[in-house]
């Protein structure tokens, strides 16, 4: 059985006599106690087993559960003939709904819908009244590490430029192995993306989801803002597309970073940003960003108010709405901020649920609401370069020793980390 963080990792590493490695050999302990409880739907998996590495499990709490962030020594495959295996130095904390598909979003994001799932949290809604117990609500897909191994049949010819001890990070890929462990197991190398030395891991570990998501999200604004001045340029050439981030935290700020960016160096001066945000700290962070208008979404004021007062920040209604909240009221209130034949852009974690309760209303408006998803491993490496280069600041983040992980859940569902939370499990640099 599971048991807390702190005494599980105290109950395992002292019967190696002090010893702080934690690849082990199957043989050396019992994996009753050290096993996290089997999953039914988890297919047998034909791989070898040979090795033990830790893995901390965030989990939403069961009832009467102190802790929801537990210690596990699990089994990790060899490394797959045409793969790798990566030795995990950090990892950001993310998290997605048990509704929701395998997108990943920035725990930052939505802190907003935590409460929900944390044990602090006294609501009789709360999952920990209702006794689930599920570790991919907190997935830990977000990683940055060194090359540990590469696969039997990796040759000069195919290592896609690769080596062992190189510093990378993994593009999540169908069937990521879940959990903040010590050691991932990639099965192709086409999902790991190098990374320069200049670019340190706490920030690359922000890359591969919320960033990355924000990135794709910001290319497909481009392409709409490029048709509607396109549109515009015969009859009002001087008037500017105005585009409106909609977010909380993690997802918003990268946005807007990539946004001022991206327009600024494919010389479209004619578009205005404005940021929409839902928390108090989201609003002081987005201020500190020059050339962004920011306007604040407080939940205390009437509908019509806010869209009036968006309205004024923005002059007038804006032509293309990045919308990074999850609540059908979000994207309700976006939609009345849009013009006449605008577009609202939502992740696909959350399209399959608000696209039919909004499809009547976007006739009515002749507006589109289009899914975007989390962006290509070609796009990550381009992120990469932008962000090593400085020419893309990352948002504000916060590094914690993995034996933290619990305060640091706790602080996260209480909005008292600014910015990002990243889990440090080897320090190298």
């Amino acid at each position: 059985m599971p048991v807390d963080i702190c005494s599980q990792q105290h109950t395992l590493l002292s019967s190696r006599s002090g010893t702080t490695d934690t690849s082990l050999s199957l043989n050396s302990l019992s994996l009753n106690s050290a096993l996290p409880p089997t999953d039914p739907d988890h297919h047998h998996n034909p791989h070898n087993m040979n090795k033990l590495c830790r893995q901390v499990s965030i989990e939403s709490p069961g009832p009467g559960a102190k802790n929801c962030v537990f210690n596990f020594f699990v089994p990790i495959e060899d490394t797959p003939a045409l793969g790798a295996r990566i030795r995990i130095v950090c990892a950001g904390a993310c998290y997605r709904r048990r509704d929701r598909s395998n997108s990943i979003t920035s725990m930052s994001s939505v802190s907003s819908e935590l409460s929900d799932y944390c044990p602090s949290v006294n609501s009789m809604s709360s999952p920990a009244h209702q006794g689930i117990r599920e570790g991919s609500f907190f997935p830990g897909f977000e990683v940055a590490g060194v090359i540990e191994s590469l696969g039997s049949e990796i040759t000069e010819a195919n290592n896609r430029g690769l080596r062992i001890g190189q510093r990378v990070i993994v593009y999540p890929f169908d069937e990521t192995p879940a959990g903040y462990a010590e050691l991932l197991v990639v099965p192709d190398l086409k999902h790991v993306v190098p990374i320069p030395d200049s670019l340190p891991m706490e920030v690359a570990a922000m890359l591969p989801t919320g960033a990355l998501l924000a990135m794709n999200a910001v290319f497909k604004a481009q392409a709409v803002v490029t048709q509607i001045l396109s549109q515009r340029a015969a009859t009002e050439p001087k008037r500017k597309c105005k585009i409106l981030i909609v977010g909380t935290g993690g997802l918003a700020l990268w946005a807007v970073r990539i946004a001022s960016y991206h327009f600024a160096s494919t010389g479209a001066d004619n578009v205005d940003i404005t940021v929409a945000s839902l928390r108090d700290e989201g609003f002081r962070l987005a201020t500190e960003i020059k050339n962004v208008s920011v306007v604040q979404w407080n939940e205390c004021l009437y509908e019509p108010q806010l869209i009036e007062r968006t309205k004024d920040v923005c002059g007038g209604a804006v032509d293309v709405v990045i919308d990074f909240g999850t609540t059908s009221r979000s994207l309700h209130r976006s939609m009345h901020c849009l013009s006449k034949g605008g577009v609202v852009l939502i992740s696909d974690e959350v399209a399959e649920k608000l696209l039919p309760k909004f499809s009547r209303l976007s006739n009515e408006y002749q507006q589109e609401i289009i899914p975007i998803s989390n962006g290509t491993a070609e796009q990550l490496a381009e992120l990469v370069e932008l962000v090593a280069n400085k020419k893309i600041e990352p948002p504000p983040h916060s590094v914690f020793p993995c034996e933290q992980a619990a305060e640091v859940i706790t602080k996260l569902c209480n909005s008292e980390i600014p910015g990002r939370a990243i889990l440090r499990f080897h320090d190298i640099e």
